[in-house]
């Protein structure tokens, strides 16, 4: 088995691959994908346009279920029931549906009624880390595409979760939103698993361990 970490006695929670593959009918995505995440890592997951990288991370997230093979999330070496591993996992995609029709303020304070927030973390806190307190209530579907992929992302990272999970994570976003994104990977990502979809090394200048979807589409047909 690839190992893409190392094990540590501090490290809370592990995500093991075992053999998983996706297939669309005939047409296999990628196969035999065998990896190991853990805690305080950074990784990503890296391929062109299709290559099948956003497919793997929702798979990772239980968004998509695999063709073959198997995943197992632990924490702290005990085992996660599948139906409790979303508890876990923070997810942002910049195809992602966020409610449009709550403002700002509403859509934070929803989202985080069912999930956590980190600690020493509040609403009000957030605002003013995404600098958009001026439009807290403004209805989000009259945000332009950067401001509402800060909102995606503040969801994700401002969650008390072990397993944060981005896929292009800075699409749509300027150069003051880009700067905010490499700023929370610095402050609310160290002890986490962060695992990043990108064919953008600006996304993923941080990562530890590079992982090419590529390796896993050559088989025998």
């Amino acid at each position: 088995m690839e190992s893409c970490g190392v094990t540590t006695e501090k490290m809370a929670m592990t995500i093991e691959l075992n053999q998983v593959g996706k297939r669309y009918r005939e047409n296999w995505i990628f196969k035999n994908v065998t990896l190991n995440f853990q805690s305080g890592e950074i990784y990503a997951l890296l391929g062109a346009n299709g290559s099948g990288k956003s497919t793997l991370l929702r798979i990772i997230a239980g968004i998509q279920g695999e063709s073959t093979g198997t995943i197992i999330h632990k924490n702290k070496n005990k085992i996660i029931a599948p139906e409790l591993v979303f508890k876990q996992i923070s997810f942002c995609a910049p195809g992602m549906d966020i409610v449009e029709e709550m403002t700002l303020k509403e859509f934070l304070n929803f989202h985080f009624s069912f999930k956590k927030l980190l600690p020493g973390i509040s609403v009000p806190f957030i605002l003013k880390e995404m600098d958009m307190k001026s439009v807290q209530n403004k209805f989000i579907h009259e945000f332009s595409s950067g401001m509402k992929q800060r909102v995606k992302l503040a969801q994700a990272f401002f969650a008390d979760t072990e397993l944060l999970l981005l896929d292009e994570p800075c699409s749509n976003l300027d150069l003051k939103g880009g700067e905010l994104y490499q700023k929370w990977i610095n402050n609310y990502a160290n002890d986490r698993i962060l695992i990043i979809a990108s064919n953008d090394q600006r996304e993923f200048e941080q990562a530890q361990h590079l992982i090419s979807i590529e390796n896993y589409k050559e088989w025998d047909n």
